[in-house]
């Protein structure tokens, strides 16, 4: 697996100097475009998508349509 060597912060991580923010890059090398998604505050680890269940979570994520929170 290709991993990415430059990462984009999240718009809503507010710009300053912390670490508190999520980060995204794509790798297009695979069909379809591989989409890694990690914490600013552990970069080694992150998590391997897809665009269309990336999609699919953040539609349920908006409209509230994700459940009962695990405890």
């Amino acid at each position: 697996m290709t991993i990415p060597t430059h990462w984009q912060k999240s718009s809503f991580s507010g710009g300053g100097e912390g670490n508190d923010c999520l980060e995204l890059a794509t790798t297009s090398t695979c069909t379809p475009t591989t989409i890694h998604l990690r914490e600013s505050d552990t970069p080694a680890t992150h998590l391997t998508t897809t665009p269309t269940p990336l999609s699919h979570l953040l539609h349920h994520i908006k409209t509230g349509r994700l459940g009962t929170p695990l405890v």
